[in-house]
This record gives structure tokens, C-alpha cells and sequence, in this order.
């Protein structure tokens, strides 16, 4: 039995966050972790994906290496791993707009019993644009008693998963917007074979990146420490995706995980290559002009 509670943000209350039981703190490729109302948020990595044809509701890819944009969000009707909830999103680079959010959780008094939340209000959410600290757009959105983040990728968007629950009180309800909101999973079928190229193309970027990196680790602590990071990389993207409506045979979830990696690992690089140009170019001794009327020696 699933109970629905429709609850308009202006008066919804801050709700304590409840911790969910055994939830792990996991970080997304190209996000960083949802803090709890009023805690900041800390920047996690970034960069680029593309803006999609043929991603369930007519997307069309964009071309290599250009960053997808909100713009290519507009109109859709995303779900929490392609199977609940909903997400609508519309606006530009600058300024995104939640139009619909729908979050599916669990009774907090009766944890058996399924429940779903409306957030609305007389005005949509307004997110906040942070820039791309991890090479994608990356939106935070203050909704009160759950707050969060997302990393605007191709089709979808891309919020972290939290420590602890939302916990609406008024609704017994608690939940997470954490995880991949885009098209529903039974969409994606028919483009499996598409996503499996792009697949490719997107590990063959990563791995470059991550090479590079390689190198630099021995004169860089925070490269030798990313290297060691990336190690874990392929269970956390499995962990994420499971969850994900009919994912063993579309893709759609790791495609996006690991093209938002190959981002961060870009972003990265470049950052480590700027830090270093930037040191060499300070212990380079300087050069100073004998003053006027001085001999030569």
C-alpha cells in the first residue's frame, strides 16, 4: 500500500534528517555529498558528457567533450533509477528550475509501508548554479528538510547519495534523492547497442586521463591519492547502478557514471598540470636588468 501526501514547500518545516539504517556514505562520480540543512556542501569532481538522440524521450547526443546543458533537460520526466519518483527540470546554464519533484520512500513509523511525497508550492524550486567544480553543471537545490545537489549529465541528472534520510514528519514519510534521475529504464532497451559504443569511448577516455595522472603521482600527493581513489571506482559505479530499472540490459546508468568520472579525471589533470606549471614557473630564478650607468662586468 502506498500512501501519498502532497506538501507545498512554503510550509513545509525543516525536518531533523534520521539516519537510514546502515546507509553508507558513498560519493558519486561528479558529485559531491548532500550535507544536512544548513551545513555546506563540499565541491566533488568534475567535466563533460554530451546532450543525447535517442535517450528515451528524443534527446539528441551531443558531440565529444561538450558538457550537456539544463536546456537538454527540458521537458522530460526523470525518475529516481528509472523506476520512481519525479524529477522536471528546465532553465539554462545560469539558473535551473525544479518544476515537479516526487519523492517515493518508506513510512518512518512503519518502515513495511511504501509512501510518496509531492514537494510543490505557488512557485517552482529555484536551484543554484555552483559552477562545474568537477567539470559538470552542477546544481543545489534548498528544499526544505532535504536539500540537495545534482551534476546535470547526459539525459539525466546525477545527485549523491546521503548519510542520512529526508525525513518529511508531517508525511511519516522519509526518503533520498540520491542516485541517477533519468528516462524510465524500460525506455532505454532499445537503444542498448548505442549505449554500449558510447560506453566504449567513454572508458577509453577515462583510462587516458587516469594514465596521465598516473605519472604525475609521484611528484603530486593528491594525484598519487586520486590514483588510489579510482581503484574502487568500478564497485562504487556497480553499487550505484543496481538499482537502476532494467540496467543488465540497457547500460544507461554506467554509461553516465563513467563518462562523469572521465570528466573529474580530465578536470583534475588539468588542475595538477596548472599547479605544476604554476610552481615551476616560481622557483625559475629571475632575471634582473643591471640598473642604468652600472658597469658591466
Amino acid at each position: 500500500m502506498i500512501r501519498r501526501f502532497w506538501l507545498p514547500v512554503c510550509s513545509l518545516v525543516a525536518a531533523a534528517f534520521v539516519a537510514s539504517e546502515g546507509a553508507a556514505q558513498m560519493m558519486l562520480p561528479g558529485a559531491a555529498p548532500t550535507a544536512p540543512q544548513g551545513a555546506t556542501v563540499a565541491p566533488a569532481k568534475p567535466r563533460s558528457a554530451g546532450a543525447a538522440k535517442g535517450v528515451a524521450a528524443g534527446a539528441k547526443s551531443a558531440k565529444p567533450g561538450a558538457a550537456p546543458s539544463v536546456a537538454s533537460l527540458a521537458g522530460r520526466t526523470l525518475k529516481l533509477n528509472g523506476r520512481s519518483g519525479q524529477l522536471q527540470i528546465s532553465g539554462d546554464d545560469q539558473t535551473a528550475t525544479i518544476d515537479k519533484l516526487q519523492l517515493a520512500g518508506e513510512s518512518v513509523s512503519d518502515p513495511s509501508q511504501r509512501c510518496v511525497v509531492d514537494i510543490v508550492g505557488e512557485k517552482p524550486i529555484q536551484a543554484t548554479s555552483v559552477g562545474r567544480p568537477d567539470g559538470l553543471m552542477r546544481f543545489e537545490a534548498d528544499v526544505p528538510a532535504c536539500p540537495f545537489s545534482f551534476d546535470v549529465v547526459d539525459g539525466a541528472a546525477l545527485a549523491p547519495s546521503q548519510i542520512t534520510a529526508c525525513v518529511f514528519k508531517a508525511a511519516d514519510c522519509q526518503t533520498s534523492p540520491g542516485g541517477l534521475w533519468g528516462p524510465d529504464g524500460a525506455s532505454l532497451v532499445g537503444d542498448a547497442a548505442k549505449f554500449a559504443k558510447e560506453r566504449l569511448e567513454a572508458d577509453k577516455a577515462m583510462a587516458k586521463a587516469f594514465h596521465a595522472i598516473e605519472d604525475r603521482a609521484k611528484d603530486s600527493p593528491e594525484a598519487a591519492d586520486l590514483v588510489r581513489d579510482q581503484n574502487g571506482f568500478a564497485g562504487q559505479r556497480e553499487d550505484i547502478c543496481r538499482d537502476y530499472d532494467k540496467e543488465g540490459v540497457h547500460g544507461f546508468c554506467a554509461l553516465r557514471l563513467t563518462q562523469a568520472r572521465a570528466a573529474l579525471l580530465e578536470t583534475r589533470l588539468s588542475e595538477f598540470d596548472a599547479a605544476a606549471a604554476g610552481k615551476a614557473a616560481s622557483e625559475k630564478p629571475s632575471k634582473t636588468r643591471p640598473k642604468k650607468g652600472a658597469k658591466q662586468p
